[in-house]
């Protein structure tokens, strides 16, 4: 079962989805309130079942937010993002270093996040 562990930081709150095993899968921006972030997470819970826009492929297709977006970062690693409906990022990923890894983890965000529990970091 996932988790979004909320955690505060010098410029102030966000948050990490956790897979069952600890992994972090997805985090936020740094948001100014930690009720910011509660609607950040419940965004991403909203907006977690979406499509995939590849744009690592080419002439791939466009798909209307809310959206992953899956793309090549400066290292040439995949990453992915995930867009509310108003095209606000609310989430991203680490970095992978093959794309079906990178799609693994789109999958592990759409199995996770509907039904993760939020906790405090400890």
């Amino acid at each position: 079962m996932g988790k979004f562990v909320i955690k505060k930081t010098s410029a102030g709150t966000k948050f990490d989805l956790k897979s069952g095993n600890g992994e972090i899968i997805a985090s936020s921006q740094v948001y100014a309130s930690e009720a910011a972030c509660k609607k950040g997470i419940a965004s991403v819970q909203k907006n977690c079942t979406s499509k995939i826009e590849n744009q690592t492929k080419a002439g791939f297709a466009a798909e209307k937010n809310p959206k992953y977006e899956v793309y090549k970062d400066k290292k040439g690693e995949f990453r992915f993002r995930l867009k509310a409906t108003n095209g606000h990022i609310i989430a991203t990923s680490e970095g992978y270093t093959t794309e079906a890894n990178c799609l693994k983890g789109i999958e592990s965000v759409k199995k996770n996040a509907p039904d993760a529990k939020i906790e405090e970091a400890k």
